[in-house]
């Protein structure tokens, strides 16, 4: 009951989080769209921000949005076939059915409990092939390493590609350049960051934190990331490997971008734009709250603001591409796999073994 209890604690807690953060979005939208109407001399009545998102919704041209949902599963097809190549070395051959439905699964999970897939997704996989636990989450801990440095290679290109942009919108920006940039430029606010960091440094090396409960965690955190990127150069074809996850990302990357096509005041916004929203919307995700709500909104809006896409338009847009994914794609493939699981592994006796 504990655990349970602490589940539940944990779901309220992340759940009201993500619509917290999602309804101030949408309150201030609403407040800021009410204050243009009143300057345009629009009438009250013809002023609603809920009809606006509603109209926004069914102005969508559902073909980019039918392509941004066939990338999404093409992506997660390129996941499991490279998972399941990490079971290999294992001596498993695995299910590619069962792989793809436990990915989904996990997805689903997550929906309901950050990183609640993460668990959950081993435990199926588990139960289904014969394997431990303890080797599949091993197999996953890699998948989230190569995942990371995915992502910091993704917000480098965009900081390259993009730092001309992102610095005139900086700068065009008063109240960035009135309190923020008066801290960056302060010689103190330097001395301060070394200083954290050599206190942290210490900290971390001390016995004390070391032999503590939370910093055996971070250290096997850590270590299960090394070993993680290790264990890929173990792999019969690291390069198919490496192959997988660069389509993988280019797929989440082409999702954002080709969304664009399916709103119109999105539709006109370069690849390198997107780009630079793909990874304000991917920081966003990675915020502890169902699917990313309410984070994902923010840092997407904020990302379009960068290309002069109004907060009004740009929530309707997160609102477009968070539906057709956190809440289609991941509630309806991740039902279908939970109700095909058992049909397909009715008399599946778990993985072969590729040593025999």
């Amino acid at each position: 009951m504990g655990d349970k209890f602490k589940n539940l604690v944990k779901f309220f807690f992340f759940f009201a989080a993500g619509g917290i953060i999602l309804y101030l979005l949408y309150r201030s939208q609403a407040q800021a769209f009410a204050e243009q109407c009143a300057l345009d001399g629009v009438p009250e009545k013809e002023c609603n921000y809920l009809s606006k998102i509603f109209s926004d919704f069914r102005s969508v041209k559902l073909g980019w949005v039918l392509l941004v949902v066939v990338m999404y599963m093409a992506s997660n097809v390129s996941r499991a076939a490279r998972w399941m190549m990490m079971f290999r070395p294992l001596g498993y051959s695995i299910k590619f059915i069962n792989a793809v439905s436990t990915l989904m699964i996990g997805y689903f999970a997550n929906l309901g409990l950050p990183r609640l897939g993460e668990v959950l997704r081993p435990v199926a996989l588990s139960r289904y092939e014969k394997i431990g636990v303890e080797k599949v989450v091993g197999t996953i801990v890699a998948e989230r390493a190569l995942d990371v440095l995915m992502l910091l290679l993704f917000i480098g290109l965009a900081l390259i590609l993009e730092y001309d942009t992102l610095w005139s919108f900086i700068q065009e920006n008063q109240v960035i350049m009135d309190k923020v940039m008066p801290i960056l430029s302060s010689p103190y606010f330097y001395v301060l960051m070394i200083g954290s960091l050599v206190a942290a440094i210490y900290f971390l090396r001390s016995g004390w934190f070391r032999k503590s409960k939370f910093g055996v965690k971070i250290y096997n955190l850590v270590n299960g990331f090394l070993e993680g990127i290790k264990s890929i150069f173990n792999l019969r074809h690291p390069l198919a490997f490496i192959g997988h996850t660069i389509f993988i990302w280019i797929m989440y990357f082409m999702m954002t971008r080709v969304c664009f096509y399916a709103f119109e005041p999105t539709s006109a916004l370069s690849l390198t734009a997107g780009l630079m929203v793909f990874v304000f919307g991917t920081l966003g995700i990675v915020f502890p709250s169902p699917g990313g709500m309410g984070s994902y909104h923010a840092l997407l809006m904020a990302g379009l603001a960068i290309y002069g896409v109004g907060q009004a338009d740009g929530f309707s847009f997160a609102n477009i591409i968070f539906f057709t994914i956190q809440l289609f794609c991941n509630v309806f493939f991740g039902l279908l796999a939970y109700v095909l699981l058992p049909l397909v592994n009715k008399n599946y006796e778990g993985a072969l073994s590729t040593e025999s």
